[in-house]
């Protein structure tokens, strides 16, 4: 080969990668690098329990509550539960009942009522701010709420303990006689055992209580629970007749001027009461009637005393 003569280039061959060695062990990532966990896609199957597993008891979440006053004779009283207190050693001095009454309207407050001075006790039902059921040592009904007026005014302090609206509802049926219980599909009420209690809300049971009757038997609830009236020795004026004067009758003619300036002062319910008055109704019968507290009646009566639409009727 001659002196000027050049070598021909040798192509290059690829560079291959090199191959990894078995003895090399990964390395960690850096410690700043956040490693997520793959989370199974959301149409991934949910797994399946186990047949064999038994299912929950409905009756184990029942709850079970304790008698506030167990050992009391009245039948309210005895299957009342222990409650958050929601007004306590309230005092006649301190507060008037009928005002306090007329707060718990207004509120459309559920629970009851406990009264106290010596051996005697009163306790009230209260249903939707209303005055429901009424039990005592020696009576029931409007004459228990009578009573616990009654030791209220003597010096006995009152509380007050919330109930679920349920519940209230219940005890709402609890009087002085138990009926033969007879469970339907919609039966709402307590039912009274010697081992026991239970608490009904349309056929189901709601909750249990361990305060017993010795025989077994049922209260009912009704389906709209009914006020309570203070009795005549207390309320004179809710059980009295009342006649309209002509001014009265006027007041009930839409053609008059009386009736347009009557509408505009006592409003769709003063013009009610009064049409019932005209009808030989006293206040304690409308106010159970048309489910209008009492305390509300009172203050339109006087007006219409004052104003000369009606006249009580005097007996004899």
């Amino acid at each position: 080969m001659s002196e000027g003569s050049q070598m021909p280039r040798k192509k290059k061959q690829p560079v291959q990668p090199a191959e990894p060695t078995a003895n090399i062990q990964p390395t960690d990532p850096p410690a700043d690098i956040l490693i997520t966990p793959i989370l199974p896609a959301p149409s991934d199957p949910v797994p399946e329990p186990d047949a064999g597993e038994d299912s929950l008891d409905p009756l184990l979440v029942v709850p079970e509550l304790t008698a506030m006053f167990p050992s009391s004779s009245p039948f309210l009283a005895r299957f009342l539960p222990q409650m958050s207190i929601s007004f306590m050693g309230l005092s006649a001095g301190f507060c008037n009942l009928h005002d306090f009454l007329r707060h718990l309207h207004n509120l459309g407050w559920f629970g009851y009522l406990h009264a106290a001075l010596g051996d005697q006790a009163a306790f009230v039902l209260v249903y939707e701010g209303r005055t429901v059921a009424a039990a005592s040592v020696s009576s029931t009904g409007e004459q228990a709420l009578g009573e616990l007026l009654h030791l209220y005014e003597q010096g006995a302090p009152l509380s007050a303990y919330a109930l679920p609206a349920t519940l209230a509802h219940i005890l709402s049926g609890v009087g002085s006689r138990a009926w033969k219980f007879n469970l339907t599909e919609d039966f709402t009420g307590l039912h009274a055992r010697p081992t026991g209690a239970i608490f009904y809300a349309r056929g189901e049971i709601v909750a249990t209580m361990p305060a017993t009757l010795p025989y077994e038997g049922a209260f009912p609830a009704p389906l709209r629970p009914q006020t309570l009236i203070l009795p005549r020795s207390l309320a004179g004026w809710a059980h009295g007749q009342y006649n309209l004067t002509l001014r009265g009758k006027d007041a009930l003619n839409a053609i008059t001027s009386v009736h347009q300036s009557f509408r505009t002062q006592h409003g769709a319910l003063g013009l009610t009461f009064l049409r019932a008055l005209s009808d030989h109704l006293t206040p304690a019968e409308y106010a159970m009637r048309s489910d209008v507290a009492l305390h509300d009646l009172e203050p339109l009566l006087q007006e219409f005393l004052r104003g000369g639409i009606i006249k009580e009727q005097v007996a004899g």
